[in-house]
């Protein structure tokens, strides 16, 4: 080519690698910002990974995002690309470029600032309920300071680059144009095809893993993996394996087979002794992570209420949850299944009927309410509920005699919320019937808004929304104890999920442990319990307890009367299923990659294991693929 055309080619395309220097640039700022941010968990040596692996992410994107660009570009002919109309149609699309690659970073920064990630399935998810997000960002952060500043640095930017962006072409060839076309076609196809998301996740550090990727990349990425098939992506076991394999997990000595079809886990448990038909409130609280109870360890002064009744309780101190989002904590509590790949079975399609909590209680005339102070529309929760044995009563059912002390985008204060609960409580009294309630609380999450004078600390903190949360907690209990069933109601505290799900680690175990009081005076013998337990244990542990016998297709154990050494507990992300069992933790990955490790249940970090223990190899795979398999053929539901 000559260096005639080089240099009209060059005129030509001249804006594209104006966008392209612009994306480069902002993903370096933010990726500097990021790396701040985690600086104590990113050594020195990790950076040439973090900006060379970084830096080829970032082109790969922009070679999806110039697309439209390059073909304006290559199809224009040279008459209207260089007139007045183009001029300034050049200069408003790339301050609409500037400013979105602008406002997309600033998006980062808050996301990781609530997630320590970059954008991932969660940011997906949100996008689906616009009023919530778009409602709790504006009521956490400046939006209207922060999106007028964007917008003036992007006309500065334009107005200083003008000439630049100004068009021109001095006789570039359309045969020449295709070339430069064909090249970008070619490049875009090798990356397509060679290069995946996972492609950077070999460091052994999650931060070092996430910073070394492209958050627009990773956002694509979790939303085309938004619906993970099991058998797909998943290392597998033979069905018959699988089925003999769950058989034996699940058999416990107080439980029998009720038949003798290889397929089925139901089991009928039974207890000696007459059942106790006790009024039960299970309390799942918004990311109460165990570091903020003194009895679990952590150092804060955020939870004097809790600690204290941790002493009056039945107390759990070795429980892990299955995830990192509500729902994910909703289906343990409600369905005791591990979670499967994707997204929760709370959303997925197909979800009525299953087997859950609420059935065993129904079937002894008990009245089942999902209580939650926001709309419950959000997360599919009221579909899910209304659909699997739960009465709803959410945000809509707050009358005019209820007092809203407080509310944001969320949901109410958690104390009208209890007062809410309340009301079910004492209607179901007069009613005659028992009770069993799922309340999930909402005040401690961002924007972290509560009623003033009822603790120490700032509003917009979560330090004040967990004093808050303890606060609300110990007040509603108050107000039950002067209710005439208060003697008869045995009180459940647990966690959706831990505040934070991030560490060095792809699964971070110490991020997964939460709290478990089973609070009940008269009925229930203060202790403390250490042995490991999974989220979905609960469900079972609490039957348990209550001694009543049925008939159970969960896949939890009760802790009660489970032999030592047989406990598990399944933390996970929406990609990587965990498996703990002993001091090792067994991570199926996309790919069909299997890992096994030694975690620290202290600070979540890892180290590999000396020699794979197969048994735990096989039971993770058994649990993870006969969950899937089973929610995928219906054999998770009641029989028509």
């Amino acid at each position: 080519m000559s260096e005639e055309n080089r240099r009209t080619l060059w005129q030509r395309f001249r804006p594209l690698i104006w966008l392209g220097a612009c994306f480069v640039l902002i993903q370096l700022v933010i990726r500097i910002v990021l790396l701040v941010a985690a600086r104590a968990d990113v050594s020195a040596t990790s950076w040439p990974r973090v900006f060379g692996l970084g830096l080829g992410y970032d082109l790969i994107v922009f070679l999806y995002l110039a697309w439209p660009v390059l073909l304006y570009l290559w199809l224009m002919p040279r008459r209207v690309y260089l007139s007045k109309v183009q001029r300034w149609l050049t200069l408003i699309f790339s301050f609409a470029w500037l400013y979105t690659l602008m406002f997309i970073a600033l998006s980062e920064w808050t996301f990781w600032g609530e997630f320590a990630t970059r954008f991932n399935f969660i940011a997906v998810d949100y996008l689906i309920y616009t009023t919530e997000v778009i409602g709790n960002i504006r009521e956490s952060y400046p939006v209207g300071r922060w999106m007028t500043e964007l917008a003036i640095v992007a006309l500065v930017v334009i107005w200083l680059t003008r000439r630049t962006l100004a068009p021109r072409d001095d006789g570039s060839r359309f045969r020449a144009r295709s070339l430069v076309v064909l090249a970008w076609l070619v490049a875009t196809l090798a990356v397509s095809f060679g290069v995946t998301s996972a492609a950077k996740n070999t460091s052994g550090n999650a931060y070092v893993d996430a910073l070394s990727g492209n958050g627009i990349y990773e956002f694509v990425a979790a939303f085309r993996n938004s619906r993970l098939d099991y058998p797909h992506f998943y290392k597998t076991l033979p069905d018959a394996e699988v089925a003999a394999t769950l058989r034996q997990q699940l058999k416990t000595p107080d439980a029998e087979f009720v038949s003798n079809d290889p397929n089925d886990i139901a089991r009928k448990i039974t207890h000696e002794g007459p059942e106790k038909h006790l009024n039960v409130v299970l309390i799942s609280v918004e990311s109460l992570s165990g570091e903020y109870l003194r009895s679990l360890g952590g150092t804060r002064d955020v939870s004097p209420n809790l600690d204290a009744l941790s002493s009056q309780s039945l107390f759990f101190t070795n429980l892990y949850a299955n995830g990192t989002r509500t729902v994910r904590g909703l289906e343990a509590l409600t369905l005791s299944v591990p979670p499967t790949p994707g997204d929760s079975l709370v959303k997925q399609k197909g979800n009525e009927n299953l087997y859950s909590l609420a059935d065993i209680f129904n079937e002894r005339g008990y009245e089942s309410k999902f209580v939650y102070g926001g709309y419950g529309y959000f997360d599919n929760m009221n579909y899910f509920f209304a659909h699997n044995g739960y009465g709803v009563a959410d945000r809509t059912a707050i009358g005019k005699d209820i007092t809203i002390h407080s509310e944001n985008v969320w949901g109410v204060a958690d104390e009208d919320l209890y007062t809410l609960a309340l009301q079910q409580m004492d209607k179901a009294q007069a009613d005659g019937k028992p009770f069993f309630l799922h309340i999930m609380t909402t005040s401690n999450h961002r924007p972290f808004t509560f009623p003033e004078g009822r603790v120490q600390g700032k509003q917009g903190t979560r330090t004040g929304a967990l004093r808050y949360n303890d606060w609300a907690i110990a007040d509603f209990i108050k107000r039950a104890r002067a209710k005439p069933y208060f003697d008869d109601t045995v009180f459940v505290i647990t966690a959706d999920h831990c505040a934070a799900s991030a560490g060095k680690s792809s699964i971070p175990v110490n991020r997964y442990h939460i709290p478990l009081l089973i609070y009940a005076p008269k009925w229930i013998t203060p202790r403390h319990e250490d042995r490991l337990m999974s989220q979905i244990d609960i469900g079972p542990t609490l039957l348990g307890l209550l001694n009543f016998s049925y008939t159970s297709h969960f896949f939890g154990y009760d802790l009660m009367a489970l032999e030592p050494g047989r406990e598990r507990a399944f933390p996970s992300t929406y990609q990587k299923l965990g498996y703990i069992h002993g001091d090792r933790m067994t991570v199926l990955s996309t790919q069909q990659s299997v890992e096994q490790v030694n975690p620290d249940f202290r600070t979540g970090e890892v180290t590999p294991v000396q020699a794979v223990e197969e048994d735990d190899v096989t039971n993770a795979i058994a649990a993870y693929q006969g969950a899937a398999e089973m929610f995928k053929d219906g054999r998770m539901h009641h029989k028509p």
